[in-house]
């Protein structure tokens, strides 16, 4: 008759356990991904090689607040908000791109 147990707590840590792997599968590296984002971001430069979200390849000639205007070839320059800027790409890939 001694075999009624206590409360178990094993649900409480499967459920634990869970929220555990959800948080260090997709919210840690969301946040690490933001922040690396935000440092590209706050670094960017006038004279940068960058490519934006959409593919585009170009130059940045002015930095203001919230706005970039990047240099796409000698006729077209486009200004866009600094958070579609997706990559620094190194001093010489666009001439590398145009030469091929």
């Amino acid at each position: 008759m001694n075999e009624a147990a206590g409360p178990s707590f094993l649900p409480f840590l499967m459920l634990l356990v869970f929220f555990l792997f959800i948080y260090f599968v997709t919210i840690r590296p969301q946040q690490k991904r933001q922040k690396e984002h935000e440092a590209l971001v706050t670094s960017l430069e006038k004279g940068d090689e960058v490519m934006t979200s959409s593919g585009l390849v170009g130059k940045i000639e002015n930095i203001s607040d919230r706005y970039v205007s990047v240099k796409l070839n000698d006729q077209v320059s486009i200004n866009m908000q600094k958070e579609f800027v997706a990559s620094k790409l190194p001093k010489g890939t666009i001439n590398s791109i145009e030469s091929q």
